[in-house]
């Protein structure tokens, strides 16, 4: 079988066979505008000009005698959902190792950097093959030993203003936990440069909103989602716009069937995957100014 190779910020890509690079056509990360090659071409073109690949196109730039093209001014700048993929067995595994170093509390920071790193990875994004998480779990050693010896302490203590203060204390570990996370994905070995810019007050608001909307049964859902388009408004230093298209009422349709399936045990793990790849599948990256 063919092995095809495509060039992605001036760096070769691959090989990949036949059926993997055609994946890859099909989820947008190989363009009409992506210069590829395979055994028996003369030379790199555009993915456009290959009969039988994509549609659309033009005649493609010439190339340097390095070996492998500059990908023509490709920026990741299309458009197109995220996906998420994983095996069931391999999720199930992980979760049971994520559960087991959560308990015996020391190994958490690693291993929750072990099981990001893995989760980072499943996901799929138009334009930016191969996602990674390059965060370290030293990063979190201060903010997680240092919460646990406040929550002792204020257990102690036992007073209600201080056990209101550990709340909003969480809230701002979570915060700084989002921006630390989304300051760490790299495509291809490289950082993306992306960043989280909403402000903690606002994180609170929507914390705290959440909280609210929970007395009322259902509101809690749209809250969700329209706190998922603040998120995805909120991160920066990418030329694509993150768009979150899921309304209130699938959140919430989605949310009773989870519950009703999990309270089962074993479709847990098949429960969680359909719930990743629906919240992927409807955030979307898309040119700015086009929507």
């Amino acid at each position: 079988m063919a092995s095809w190779f495509y060039a992605s910020e001036g760096k070769q890509q691959g090989p990949f066979p036949e059926g993997q690079f055609r994946d890859l056509v099909a989820q947008g990360i190989v363009r009409p505008d992506t210069l590829v090659w395979t055994e028996g071409m003369a030379g790199w073109q555009k993915a456009a000009e290959i009969p039988g690949l994509v549609r659309g196109g033009a005649a493609p730039p010439m190339m340097p005698a390095g070996g492998y093209a500059h990908a023509g001014g490709y920026d990741g700048a299309g458009g197109g959902s995220l996906s998420v993929d994983f095996g069931i067995l391999e999720f199930t595994w992980r979760s049971i190792v994520l559960l087991i170093g959560m308990i015996f509390v020391l190994p958490a920071p690693w291993v929750f950097v072990w099981y990001t790193q893995w989760i980072v990875s499943c996901v799929n994004v138009p334009g930016r093959p191969n996602l990674s998480f390059t965060g370290n779990a030293m990063t979190l050693v201060p903010w997680f030993f240092g919460f646990i010896v406040l929550a002792i302490a204020i257990s102690f203590i036992g007073s209600e203003i201080l056990s209101n203060l550990l709340f909003i204390v969480q809230i701002v570990l979570y915060w700084l936990l989002i921006k630390w996370m989304v300051a760490n994905l790299a495509s291809n070995g490289q950082p993306l440069g992306l960043s989280f810019t909403g402000s903690i007050w606002a994180y609170i608001g929507w914390s705290l909103l959440f909280a609210v909307s929970v007395i009322t049964i259902i509101g809690w859902a749209w809250v969700a989602a329209a706190q998922m388009r603040w998120f995805c408004r909120s991160v920066e230093g990418t030329r694509r716009e993150i768009v979150f298209k899921g309304s209130g009422l699938d959140i919430l349709w989605r949310g009773i069937v989870a519950v009703v399936l999990c309270s089962f045990i074993i479709p847990i793990p098949w429960v969680y995957r359909w719930i990743m790849n629906w919240f992927a599948s409807q955030t979307e990256l898309a040119p700015r100014g086009s929507l």
